[in-house]
């Protein structure tokens, strides 16, 4: 028997399932098919290239590392974690922190802590932060003697062999279809009018259109949304010129948005009895038109907003 899960109920479970993270994924069963076969052909170029170049033993140690860019190259080409000096320079910096580490501290455990440690900050700062990074210095200081033996020579065979082919795979594979052309450099943003505002229901669009994965959740982007409209409102617009037909917003979120469209304009002998009488045509308090002074409306309005195709956007 199927039963609809009452409102408290409801909010119970979606509470739990914010708690652990479950989110939404606006990418197609399409898009998650090719991502998989794309980590699957790089690990396995990567495993059959390395063989020509390193012992097996030495090989198998970098793999999982490898394994973890390529869910970043091929599930989420266009992030910033995924772009190539992330992945050459985080596992070439993570690599020479772990050698480094090894030859200078003789107790393991603190070799390995510092090594992971000290590859995050250096990822930081040289701005190529790229998470498999970490493992790749772990495995510089237990990855035992047979990586221990090869010394800085660990930077170039294996982990800059392995990212190199990786690398060539990401550019290669994900040029073959329009929408995942890589690195994100090849696919530029639509040009758009400065300061166009957008609504939360406007991104959450934008994401399923793009058809890919976007390492951002609904509660960062509730967090986005709102401080670019604190933003907004912090920064003084420019002095609002009040028109007989013109349309204005008070720039406010969700319920709390309106839009006012001026119906008459009338003057008194002094600026206390300026008069605005508008309608509302957006909003949740539609209503016949309306008189308030000037500078009420004034104080309400942030600015003069058009409509083109159904879209409210800032009027320049």
């Amino acid at each position: 028997m199927f039963f609809k899960l009452g409102e408290g109920m409801q909010s119970f479970w979606d509470k739990w399932i914010l708690l652990f993270g479950l989110t939404e994924q606006a990418s197609s069963h399409g898009e998650k098919l090719l991502s998989g076969i794309g980590g699957a052909t790089a690990i396995g170029l990567v495993f059959w290239v390395s063989q020509f170049f390193v012992t097996a033993a030495d090989a198998v140690w970098l793999i999982p590392s490898i394994g973890a860019s390529a869910v970043l190259l091929f599930a989420v080409p266009h992030g910033p974690l995924s772009q190539p000096w992330p992945l050459v320079g985080g596992h070439l910096v993570s690599a020479a922190a772990g050698v480094s580490c090894v030859l200078v501290i003789p107790d393991a455990l603190l070799a390995a802590s510092l090594a992971v440690g000290l590859a995050i900050t250096l990822m930081y700062y040289l701005r190529c932060l790229h998470p498999p990074g970490g493992a790749t210095a772990l495995v510089a200081v237990i990855g035992g003697e047979s990586i221990h033996a090869l010394g800085y020579q660990f930077l170039w065979t294996p982990v800059l062999l392995n990212v190199l082919v990786i690398l060539g795979v990401a550019v290669v594979f994900n040029a073959l279809f329009s929408w995942r052309r890589y690195p994100a450099y090849f696919k530029p943003a639509p040009k758009m009018k400065k300061e166009e505002t957008f609504s939360h229901a406007d991104f959450l669009h934008a994401l399923k259109e793009m058809d890919s994965f976007v390492d951002v959740n609904e509660q960062d982007l509730q967090r986005i949304f709102t401080l670019i409209h604190q933003h907004q409102q912090s920064v003084p617009g420019p002095q609002i010129a009040l028109r007989v037909g013109a349309y204005y917003s008070n720039g406010s979120l969700d319920k709390a948005w309106r839009i006012r469209q001026i119906v008459a304009l009338r003057s008194g002998k002094s600026a206390g009895h300026n008069q605005v009488t508008y309608r509302e045509v957006c909003g949740s308090h539609l209503a016949e038109p309306k008189t308030v002074s000037t500078q009420d409306f004034l104080e309400w309005a942030k600015l003069e907003v058009e409509s083109n195709q159904g879209c409210w956007s800032r009027k320049f």
